[in-house]
């Protein structure tokens, strides 16, 4: 059982299967489940990215700052839809963004953040970690470990972490369990070296689910036995 969690989210599971935009019904089915694991009384915390707008990535002839700003604009419009969602629940949102867009959001104040858990609000973390050259998983194993989380939840698009696609490798074998250093050596694509360090150093346990498993986000915060554990 977890307490606080931090759900990392990517802007491409937003988007359906349309793989661009804001799929609603998507939106929906993450919300509804984040607004359960609320009424059952856990502080939750959201960091979303934004590669459904925008990838710094995709800036192949363009400054690496000036795209990977693009993306973390991008993750602003993703925050504000799942507000405006969670809040049609009757649930309190605040988003807290790591760049200055004080007309939409707040600023991130870690102080601000942890007063809101305690008067049962939902935070949700823009702009990755404010810089460039920095992913927004990057941002999600910061966050999680400045607020003192007990677990960062990895939404993922299949059901766990595997030693290799199983889109494409149908003998991939999935992990029920695996250790930081393990996924650094064995190269593993859940998120970047610089996430899992920090997730490492400070003790951030990592639960990997599918999101399309049913109620896999509730299971996984609650400790069931989903997904894969990395620890």
């Amino acid at each position: 059982m977890y307490k606080r969690i931090l759900l990392k989210i990517s802007g491409e599971a937003l988007a359906g299967k349309a793989g661009v935009g804001i799929d609603h019904d998507t939106v929906e089915r993450v919300v509804s489940q984040l607004v359960e694991l609320h009424k059952s009384g856990k502080e939750i915390a959201v960091v979303v990215g934004g590669g459904n707008f925008w990838r710094g990535r995709q800036g192949t002839n363009m400054d690496r700052v000036t795209a990977d700003h693009m993306g973390m604009l991008a993750t602003i419009m993703n925050a504000l839809a799942l507000q405006d969602a969670i809040e049609k629940h009757g649930v309190q949102t605040r988003v807290q963004t790591a760049l200055s867009i004080p007309s939409v959001a707040e600023p991130y104040i870690l102080r601000k953040a942890l007063r809101h858990f305690e008067c049962g609000r939902i935070v949700i973390f823009a702009c990755g970690t404010g810089n460039p050259y920095f992913s927004t998983d990057s941002g999600a194993a910061l966050r999680a470990a400045e607020i003192k989380a007990d677990v960062l939840l990895m939404a993922k698009n299949v059901d766990g972490l595997y030693d290799s696609d199983p889109k494409i490798n149908p003998k991939a074998k999935k992990f029920d369990r695996i250790s930081y250093m393990e996924v650094v050596n064995k190269g593993l694509h859940l998120m970047d070296i610089t996430s899992i360090t920090m997730c490492m150093e400070n003790n951030v346990p990592i639960i990997a689910f599918g999101l399309n498993t049913e109620n896999g986000l509730v299971r996984a915060a609650n400790g069931e036995n989903v997904g894969t554990i990395i620890n």
